[in-house]
């Protein structure tokens, strides 16, 4: 009876659902599993609402209040979402397929196992998020901020990282197939064991980053920023390296075969042990570069000849 007596209050519109929140504003709306399919719910006040499994698909909440609500599991395909306010809900193994979460403020939000498959949120806030094995294939964040997020385990192939805030990020075990993370900001943020094969990072800043054992392999990082960064064990071979920032970097048994170092900057690199076998070297910064034990078979070296 609860529910039907909110869902009655809703149906009443925007004016009619403040009007009755109003006057009962202790009452946390409880909307669990109601069916809501393209409603106009605009501009709506569901903030701390009860909307689990609650089935929203197609449904308009552009601007919506939604922050601290109970969205575990509901069902927002293809809902637009633009400028809703999200921050705090508990979006845990919540259906947002082609949803449209431009600019949303999702900051705090719980993500867990959300598929977010082709999702949009370019420019969205989703500092301090929590997105640990959630599903952002095809997804678009461009210039979204992920800061102090956790994508533990998120698959983000073929996503669009953009020009995306991804500082002290947690990105461990997350995989980043083919994803576009051009000029995106990675300061201090954890790859460990990240998967990013073919990835585009093209002028990507990844300051201090842990990169250990990641895999990189054909990934293009050209012009990208790695000083101090630790990629111990890491996979590089066939990687786009060009003009990249090394200096001072941790490269300790990472697999450069075949990379293209040309005009890399490794000024105190320490490669200690690393593969550099058949890599292009050509005018390279090796300045107090530790290559003990290094392998260096078929490489170009800075001046041009070939390492024996």
């Amino acid at each position: 009876m609860e529910i039907l007596e909110h869902l009655a209050a809703l149906k009443q519109g925007k004016m009619g659902w403040q009007e009755w929140r109003s006057h009962l504003p202790q009452v946390e709306p409880n909307l669990s599993e109601v069916d809501l399919r393209r409603t106009q719910l605009s501009g709506i006040n569901l903030s701390t609402a009860n909307l689990t499994k609650a089935y929203l698909t197609e449904a308009t909440l552009i601007a919506a209040i939604l922050s601290r609500a109970n969205l575990i599991k509901v069902n927002l395909y293809e809902a637009n979402l633009t400028d809703a306010d999200l921050s705090e809900a508990d979006l845990t193994d919540a259906n947002l397929i082609g949803a449209n979460l431009t600019r949303a403020d999702l900051q705090g939000a719980t993500l867990k196992g959300a598929d977010l498959r082709e999702a949009r949120l370019e420019q969205a806030a989703l500092s301090r998020a929590d997105l640990i094995g959630a599903d952002l294939r095809q997804a678009s964040l461009r210039k979204a901020d992920l800061s102090d997020a956790n994508l533990t385990r998120a698959d983000c192939s073929n996503a669009n990282f953009n020009a995306t805030n991804l500082s002290s990020a947690t990105l461990s075990r997350a995989k980043f197939y083919k994803a576009d993370l051009i000029e995106a900001n990675l300061t201090k943020a954890t790859l460990y064991k990240t998967l990013l094969l073919e990835a585009q990072m093209v002028g990507a800043y990844l300051v201090g980053a842990t990169l250990i054992e990641a895999i990189l392999t054909q990934a293009n990082l050209s012009w990208a920023n790695l000083s101090r960064a630790n990629l111990l064990g890491a996979t590089l071979d066939q990687t786009n390296l060009h003009r990249v920032n090394f200096s001072r970097a941790n490269l300790k048994g990472a697999n450069l075969k075949g990379a293209d170092l040309r005009s890399a900057d490794l000024y105190k690199a320490d490669l200690t042990g690393a593969d550099l076998s058949k890599a292009n070297l050509l005018n390279a910064n090796l300045h107090q570069v530790n290559l003990l034990q290094a392998k260096l078979q078929g490489a170009i070296m800075p001046d041009g000849t070939i390492h024996p």
